[in-house]
């Protein structure tokens, strides 16, 4: 998932543990039709609630972020001081975020053009004057109150979230365009970028997830939302396929690729395109994972960037999470080998010395995070691969507690920048 908002989560960090309630105190919400969760093994870990330790203090730590979200937002698209370069108001817009000013800014050059590219330098300016960071709180706060209202039963967790989520996708008045025509845009230079689609595919899966939960019984998510939601998934899900900058991005050769294939194959799976939905995962192995992962498991077009770690955490983020969308429809992508050996398995086990701190990291890495592989060694674990669950009882956990537990599928842990 997108890198959560640290002070969001650190804001409610303790939690009363009498605050959490037990799950016989609401009527059991519905098994959630999820595309990447796996609705049956939540159902599982709520009825295990009242006797199981690690479950609940894992319930404290989902139910602090909810409870930070509950005075936030909502956030709309429309709340950018101007439209993007060529759209309207109603259209998302980011600014790329490791390009930067080459001259301070004048009455007639106002960016300060031209700009150039620092990889891996982020560009504080992108934070401002653009949807990015909104549509990051979007993607978070739906997710986690969502999983707390299943958990718990609170109504006020269900109602912030479909607030949250009817602002941004469905009010006539502030919903957002089903489209990226403007993301990711340079100064001076382009308006927007096929590469600006990942701002969406690395967090909006967990975002259809969260419909999926609310569509299990959550007040204040009514029909009507759940219909608008689904034609506006539709639509993007058109666009996604369709679309100049859809069909650029679908060629990437790096984490671009896999990220949106995962996108493509959960929204054709939450939209009833379940063909769709098993071609991409079935394509995935011989398109991405044969020519991404090198016979040791390292992944070398992420090794070359600035943030290596960052980089080949992140799109194995991507890889697990097509991994759990093809349970869904009959393709198990963990059991894919290359012409080499290469598979899921060899390129979570590259990480293990790092991610357990037995090694230090051998690659570039501006600023490492342990605990950011920590997810995607657990995919790797529960799917089978032993020398993962060995490395289990060594990961750090992430700021604001390890929810595996109670929300298993690989998150980005720490920071995104596009």
């Amino acid at each position: 998932m997108s890198g959560r908002s640290r002070a969001a989560v650190l804001l409610a960090a303790v939690v009363s543990f009498s605050a959490v309630l037990v799950p016989s105190a609401h009527a059991a919400p519905r098994t959630p039709r999820t595309v990447v969760l796996d609705g049956a093994r939540l159902q599982q870990a709520r009825a295990r609630l009242d006797r199981d330790p690690r479950l609940r203090r894992a319930l404290g730590d989902l139910t602090a972020r909810a409870d930070a979200w509950l005075d936030q937002g909502p956030w709309t698209v429309i709340d950018k001081p101007k439209p993007a370069p060529g759209g309207d108001i109603h259209d998302y817009l980011s600014q790329a975020p490791y390009w930067w000013p080459t001259t301070a800014p004048t009455a007639d050059n106002p960016w300060g053009c031209p700009y150039v590219q620092r990889d891996g330098r982020r560009n504080p300016e992108v934070d401002s004057g653009t949807d990015r960071q909104d549509v990051e709180k979007v993607f978070d706060s739906a997710y986690d109150l969502s999983l707390a209202w299943y958990y718990t039963g609170r109504r006020s967790y269900a109602e912030k979230a479909g607030q949250i989520l009817r602002a941004w996708f469905l009010d006539p008045a502030t919903r957002m365009n089903p489209d990226l025509d403007h993301a990711q845009f340079i100064p001076c230079k382009y308006d927007g970028r096929a590469i600006g689609i990942i701002d969406f595919s690395q967090s909006y899966t967990s975002v259809l997830d969260a419909q999926a939960i609310l569509a299990g019984g959550a007040p204040g998510w009514s029909s009507e939302d759940r219909t608008a939601m689904g034609k506006w998934n539709t639509d993007f899900l058109g666009w996604l396929k369709n679309s100049d900058f859809g069909k650029q991005e679908g060629a990437a050769a790096n984490n671009h690729g896999t990220f949106y294939d995962m996108q493509l194959a959960a929204l054709a799976c939450a939209t009833g395109d379940t063909a769709l939905a098993r071609r991409t995962v079935l394509d995935a192995g011989g398109r991405r994972i044969d020519p991404q992962i090198a016979a040791d498991g390292s992944q070398p077009q992420e090794l070359a960037r600035t943030r290596s770690w960052h980089y080949s955490t992140f799109d194995l983020v991507a890889y697990t999470r097509l991994a759990a969308i093809g349970r869904h429809v009959g393709v198990n992508l963990w059991a894919h080998r290359g012409p080499d050996g290469q598979s899921l398995f060899t390129a979570v086990d590259y990480l293990l010395p790092a991610a357990t701190g037995a090694a230090a990291w051998p690659h570039p890495e501006l600023e490492f995070y342990r605990y950011a592989a920590s997810d995607v060694v657990h995919a790797a674990a529960d799917a089978g691969d032993a020398a993962a669950k060995a490395a289990v009882p060594e990961l750090q956990a992430p700021p604001g507690g390890d929810l595996w537990a109670l929300r298993p599928a690989a998150e980005q842990l720490d920071s995104i920048a596009g």
